[in-house]
């Protein structure tokens, strides 16, 4: 059965990608970060979303997979990703399609104002 966790900037499912189409999986998890692109990203950025995720799911290991635990690791990558945007390692895309700043008000450097 295809389980899934949707957040605002990180979707989890229990399945792999073949073909451009998801298959469900019992034993693959698949990360898709930021679908909508409000971010911009740096490889160094998006590979340390990767480690967390990869730490927050062998801290699940042998518990049963359920919505309830993707739902947690997925709330917890959200809060990683606000940490992220904080320190400035990964800012909002100001061409995105969507601008919410759902995660706080982007920051400005009072220098480049003129």
């Amino acid at each position: 059965m295809l389980i899934k966790c949707t957040t605002r900037h990180i979707r989890i499912y229990t399945a792999e990608i073949k073909d451009n189409e998801l298959l469900e999986s019992d034993n693959v998890l698949t990360l898709d970060i930021d679908p909508d692109n409000e971010f911009n990203w740096n490889e160094d950025a998006l590979q340390k979303m990767y480690r967390q995720f990869d730490e927050l799911v062998e801290s699940y290991s042998g518990e049963d997979l359920t919505e309830y635990n993707l739902r947690r690791i997925g709330s917890d990558l959200e809060h990683y990703m606000r940490s992220l945007l904080q320190s400035g390692q990964i800012s909002y895309n100001l061409d995105s399609r969507v601008l919410n700043y759902s995660m706080g008000l982007p920051q400005i450097d009072p220098q480049t104002i003129k």
